[in-house]
């Protein structure tokens, strides 16, 4: 039987130093957690100078009024949206008046009863 022998070398290792960071590492370490910060500092100020939507006049809140309109022979949209809402562009009214009534093509007849904003 042989007998193996080892002989084990020891060395003198230095004690570990601490850890020192780069360039790029002192930016990653500090810099991220910076901008972090920044980001949420603005969106804070974002919220807080934002008008809340709950404020808004009781007027926008409530849905559009409509009246109807029975339409005379000889009328058009352009006409009933010009005798509906004289201050306000016509084209704004018709397209109203399209849209409450789920008018296709924007055809009239006469008789027809139309849902007419009352602004």
């Amino acid at each position: 039987m042989s007998a193996i022998s080892t002989f084990h070398e020891f060395r003198n290792t230095p004690a570990p130093t601490r850890l020192r960071l780069t360039r790029r590492g002192r930016i990653v370490f500090f810099g991220i957690p910076a901008m972090l910060l920044l980001a949420a500092l603005l969106s804070l100020a974002g919220f807080i100078n934002s008008p809340a939507k709950a404020s808004d006049s009781q007027s926008q809140l409530q849905p559009p009024v409509a009246v109807t309109v029975t339409v005379q022979p000889g009328q058009s949209l352009w006409g009933i949206a010009g005798a509906a809402a004289p201050e306000r562009d016509p084209r704004d009214v018709i397209a109203e008046i399209i849209q409450l009534n789920d008018l296709r093509g924007g055809r009239i007849q006469p008789g027809q009863q139309l849902f007419v904003p009352a602004n």
